[in-house]
């Protein structure tokens, strides 16, 4: 992949063709899927309805964190693999902009916890493949407009990736306290 080439859309290759994954690479993948297996954990034995139960003063419920997490993760690798883009300019969304984003973190009518494990767990093969296949982890794109992002700052692949583990600690750790506001089970207890 050519750095910043925004003609670039190489998807990763089918899994049959991934190498052996050592090193660098396969300390990323350990770190993710440790902390995607504790945020899936929060979620067992859980039916659809209490997947979308609030538990705490915060609006989040676990399936919504799971959805939220998967959509986050896609975003990112479509950021990798095809520049900022594939992303919104953030500072110019109105406010149904952001009423639909906030859908993302909840069960919406109709969607299963068992829909939103298996969109995770497609999501999650895509980046681990990516990770294993993707020819240099410097490759750096500009990030998209936001607020929240410095207006000429430049995120690697190995950076992106960062913060795929971090939001994806982030929230393993909101889902825990919602499952053990719930009915008491933890996830590391």
């Amino acid at each position: 992949m050519t750095s910043n080439d925004p003609t670039n859309t190489t998807e990763p290759t089918d899994s049959t063709n991934t190498p052996a994954v050592t090193g660098e690479r396969a300390e990323w993948l350990e770190t993710l899927a440790k902390h995607r297996h504790f945020l899936r954990f929060t979620a067992r034995d859980l039916t659809d309805e209490q997947a979308g139960l609030r538990t705490t003063a915060s609006e989040l419920c676990i399936g919504g964190l799971i959805k939220h997490v998967t959509g986050v993760e896609k975003s990112w690798v479509d950021f990798i693999l095809n520049g900022p883009a594939t992303m919104p300019d953030f500072t110019s969304m109105t406010e149904a902009d952001w009423a639909d984003r906030t859908e993302g973190f909840r069960m919406l009518p109709g969607e299963t916890l068992a829909g939103v494990l298996a969109d995770y767990e497609e999501v999650a093969r895509r980046t681990d493949q990516l990770v294993a296949t993707l020819p240099d982890l410097d490759v750096t794109w500009p990030l998209p407009k936001a607020p929240w992002f410095e207006g000429d700052a430049q995120w690697s692949a190995r950076r992106v990736l960062m913060h795929i583990v971090t939001e994806t600690a982030q929230h393993s750790g909101h889902a825990d306290i919602i499952r053990e506001s719930m009915d008491g089970a933890q996830s590391m207890a």
